[in-house]
Formats: structure tokens, sequence, C-alpha cells
């Protein structure tokens, strides 16, 4: 190419054509996801949504989708992971990173506002890591459910079982669930 050829536009990759697709039911989702979180919310709507592409990103050439479905699955997953690696880093910074540690006070343990409902997003994670050692398919239910909204007969299709399964495994889940969260 001469330095007087202007380089040719790259058609959109399908990540983004599905992204921009939707778009709006990532925004929805994302919405659903941080209600009720209040002041102390992880994220906002657009910054999950955004931080969600831009992992989706980088990984875009790697990575090739059948269907909107099989977007949608891989977006919730990928949701579920910026959620709990920003509460993570949140938890390090509070606790000081990588600072020395000096107690300047006799008070041990004061509790931030937003330290209960992040410590509650870990448990969650944690439990689902949990059933998926004990049932991988579950968790995966619970995940698709949760974290990509998506509807039983959306879960039955992606993951190659009927809507019934799907029902039967999100009650089990839930069960399971609250006993690991209690």
């Amino acid at each position: 190419m001469s330095p007087t050829d202007t380089p040719a536009t790259p058609a959109p990759s399908q990540l983004d054509a599905l992204y921009a697709d939707a778009y709006r039911e990532l925004r929805r989702l994302a919405r659903a996801r941080l209600h009720g979180g209040g002041r102390n919310t992880v994220l906002d709507t657009t910054a999950l949504v955004h931080e969600s592409y831009l992992r989706l990103a980088r990984h875009g050439g790697e990575i090739a989708f059948a269907d909107r479905l099989r977007f949608m699955v891989y977006a919730g997953h990928v949701m579920r992971s910026v959620i709990i690696d920003l509460v993570r880093e949140r938890q390090a910074e509070r606790r000081g990173g990588d600072a020395a540690h000096v107690t300047l006070t006799t008070q041990l343990g004061e509790h931030l506002a937003g330290d209960a409902g992040e410590a509650e997003i870990l448990r969650v994670h944690e439990a689902l890591d949990e059933l998926a050692k004990l049932d991988a398919r579950m968790a995966q239910v619970v995940e698709l459910r949760y974290f990509a909204g998506m509807t039983e007969g959306e879960i039955g299709q992606a993951l190659g079982v009927t809507e019934r399964t799907v029902r039967r495994d999100w009650q089990q889940a839930r069960l399971f669930l609250a006993e690991a969260l209690r």
C-alpha cells in the first residue's frame, strides 16, 4: 500500500454487530442486576455494559457466536465476572491494597456502608462456584437466568434441555444457594 492509498474501512466484526443489536437488552439486564444497590452500587448500568464490551472485544477474534442467544449467554457470564472483579478490587483497596497497615485506634473492624452488599455478591459468586462443582448445568441455569436475564425457554435452547429441566434445575439451585448463603 502506498502512502497515498487510504485503508479500507473494516467491516464491523460479528461481535460489534451482535453488541449493537443487543445493546438495549444488555442495558436492561445490567440495570436489573444492579437494581437495589442504592448509593453503594458497584457499577452503574452504562459502566457495566461498556466494561463487559471491552472484555468481550479483547477476545473478539477468538470467539465466534453461532447466534444472538449464544452471545447473550456469554455476555451474562462476562457481566458476572466484571461485577465480581470490581467488588474484589474495591475490597482490596479498602484493606489498603499493598499499603503497610498501621492501627491508629483501638476499635477494630469498622465497616463501610457498601461492605455488606459487596460481601453478599462475593458469597453468591462463591456459592455458584460450589454449585458448579456439584452440577455444572444447574450453575449455568442460575447464571443465565440471573446474569443474562434469559427465560426458561431460552435457557433450555442454549443448554439443549427442556424447559421442564430448566425449571427443575432452577428450583434445586435455589435450595442449594439458600442453604449455602445461611
